[in-house]
């Protein structure tokens, strides 16, 4: 089966679809300076353009890896993400404390998610 990479650079690719399942990681890129909702929010709507590339949708997600450099952020990543997912689609998800490259970032988040038909 062939891999497809969706705009591939020298050390990633904005989304990598496998036998019908993409992966991709999303950051803040619009501004760093925003705080954890704001971030989020940013982080989700480049997901939605991602999941969209791929012809899915955020229903079809199937894990989220979600990587916070403070847990006093939880909160309100939780109130982001509960209004975000449409009811009764909640992937599996993991949170974990990490320090991030870029400082200013203080979420980062990894997706798989079943792709649509390419």
């Amino acid at each position: 089966m062939d891999i497809q990479r969706i705009n591939p650079t020298k050390r990633w690719s904005d989304v990598t679809v496998f036998n019908g399942i993409a992966h991709f990681v999303e950051v803040a890129e619009q501004d760093t300076s925003a705080d954890m909702t704001g971030q989020v929010n940013q982080i989700f709507a480049q997901a939605e353009e991602m999941l969209a590339s791929v012809g899915s949708d955020k229903s079809r997600l199937l894990s989220v890896t979600i990587y916070v450099t403070d847990f006093a952020n939880f909160d309100a990543l939780n109130v982001a993400w509960e209004a975000w997912l449409p009811e009764g689609c909640a992937p599996s998800r993991a949170c974990v404390k990490v320090e991030l490259a870029d400082p200013n970032l203080l979420v980062e988040m990894a997706f798989v998610a079943a792709a649509g038909q390419q």
